[in-house]
């Protein structure tokens, strides 16, 4: 929040109070002119020096205001106003949201050298630390990791900050050491004597966190996410036991972990576990899990106690579309949201029976040299109602659609209807030829397809919304790529496409992208 609104929530304040005392006065209450007006904030006339910056009175608003108004701010805006207001000075000692990051606290990474960088920040830190009174606080944000390296010695600061900050009372802690490499050994101390209690989200990465210490009951915990953290099962287990109200469990890249028990957790809906290497066996017995995503091979053991109660899943492995139609419906039968991912898919999708009876959303993301995107109409046949599907056809070498002049060499499977399918959307659409037939096949079968976008690029945001005012680099056979599926569009797919089907087809920039053919 900037000093513009700030303004306007004094304006609004001010206009609040002079219809309270229109009001009064017609009900007889204050005899006050209609036209008369409130006088400016005394703070435009009452202006003084203090410690050689600009400071002033304030106008009479209750202080819980001025202090919400001030919780609002971002900490460069609460630093700013705090030097030039009464009130915003008292109420900075008692800020509820600490953001310590070099992008929070002013600090120009490009300009700056490392020494420079570190010294600046630890100043800036220790100073507003040293001004707050560590009541009230509700939020702390530490990301250091971009200034520690991975040979620092000023790990103490860190302990310093954190014991300054983490107090009874706090609800959010997000300690990030991206480059530190996990040299940091986390203070489980500090969540001990009630501390805590009130804690409803702990974030922390690269850092070691053993909580052997007795530590109390995280009774308020909600959202525990760690992410390169060095942590045994042992201690994760005895972490999610006091854990009882947690809603979300993300592990990212936990190389330490061989085997993650769940504990029966009542409120757990929602577990990630991505790039956990060492993890070899995962076992829940939270009766709720709901949603799930998971990135690793067959090998590692699920057991996740209620799977009909699975409506999300998001699968990340090779030949995950095999394992996903032939393994899921019967294991998973209520899904209605399904994500799988494989980069390397070496077999056809089969056509079997099973079916997959609430499923409405897929999204795919497969390459594989001779995979047959065709086949992935088996999806179709076994979902009946599938209303989006979204595929990301990863690049690989294939055969591709030539010559296009005569679409009968294309394969065709008019036996095969989808009433519900919708929305259809196929990025990295190329003149692959199995990818051509599966596009004609669903513009042909789905008789209630609303929407086709077909995106000749990967997808990536475009310089009309990238912060770096550029599209992504693609590289010269990827653009040229991009020019013949555009062909096999307007060859083979948008003479079929019927009128009320909205067809979006996107292609590369012609600012960003300029091709010389």
């Amino acid at each position: 929040m900037g000093i513009f609104k700030l303004n306007l929530l004094l304006k609004l304040q001010r206009q609040r109070r002079r219809r309270r005392r229109q009001i009064q006065a017609r009900n007889g209450s204050v005899l006050i002119h209609p036209r008369d007006k409130i006088k400016a904030p005394a703070c435009q006339n009452n202006i003084h020096s203090l410690s050689g910056q600009a400071k002033c009175s304030d106008p009479t608003l209750p202080e819980d205001i001025w202090c919400h108004i001030h919780s609002l701010m971002s900490m460069r805006d609460a630093a700013r106003v705090a030097c030039v207001s009464r009130a915003f000075a008292r109420s900075w000692r008692c800020l509820p949201n600490l953001d310590f990051s070099e992008e929070s606290l002013g600090i120009n990474r490009s300009t700056c050298k490392k020494d420079e960088k570190l010294g600046d920040l630890t100043s800036k830190i220790d100073w507003i630390l040293k001004n707050h009174s560590g009541i009230g606080i509700k939020k702390l944000i530490v990301q250091v990791g971009s200034v520690y390296s991975r040979d620092s010695c000023h790990l103490a600061h860190l302990d310093s900050w954190l014991q300054c900050a983490v107090k009874p009372g706090i609800e959010e802690l997000i300690v990030n050491l991206s480059s530190m490499n996990a040299k940091y050994n986390f203070p489980c101390e500090l969540l001990s004597s009630g501390t805590g209690d009130s804690l409803r989200y702990i974030y922390l990465a690269s850092c070691n966190f053993h909580p052997t210490v007795r530590i109390g009951c995280l009774k308020s915990l909600t959202r525990l996410q760690l992410c390169m953290v060095n942590i045994t099962e042992n201690e994760l287990r005895c972490l999610l036991s006091i854990s009882l109200g947690l809603e979300r469990l993300e592990l990212r890249h936990c190389s330490t972990l061989k085997c993650l028990k769940v504990p029966c957790l009542q409120r757990l809906s929602y577990l990630d576990v991505m790039t956990c290497t060492g993890l070899q066996v995962i076992e829940s017995k939270a009766p709720n899990l709901s949603s799930i995503r998971f990135e690793g091979d067959f090998y590692v053991q699920l057991s996740l106690g209620e799977p009909l109660q699975i409506k999300q899943l998001y699968r990340l492995c090779n030949d995950a579309a095999f394992y996903a139609r032939t393994e899921l419906p019967s294991s998973m039968p209520n899904l209605e949201r399904l994500i799988i991912h494989s980069d390397t898919e070496m077999v056809n999708t089969p056509m079997v029976p099973s079916k997959f009876y609430h499923l409405k959303y897929l999204s795919i993301a497969l390459g594989g040299q001779t995979y047959d995107y065709l086949s992935l109409v088996s999806f179709f046949d076994a979902s009946p109602f599938l209303e989006t599907f979204i595929l990301n056809a990863l690049r690989e070498r294939t055969e591709r659609v030539t010559g296009f002049r005569d679409p009968s060499g294309l394969r065709m499977m008019p036996e095969h209807r989808h009433d519900k399918l919708k929305c259809v959307k196929i990025i990295n659409f190329s003149s692959v030829k199995t990818l051509v037939e599966l596009t004609c096949h669903i513009v042909e079968s789905a008789t209630a397809l609303e929407c086709l976008t077909l995106d000749t690029t990967s997808g990536s945001p475009r310089c009309s919304v990238n912060k770096l005012g550029k599209c992504f680099l693609m590289r010269r056979e990827t653009l040229m790529e991009a020019h013949r599926a555009l062909k096999a569009v307007q060859t083979y797919i948008k003479l079929k496409i019927p009128s009320k089907v909205e067809l979006n087809v996107l292609e590369p920039c012609s600012r960003c992208h300029a091709l010389d053919l």
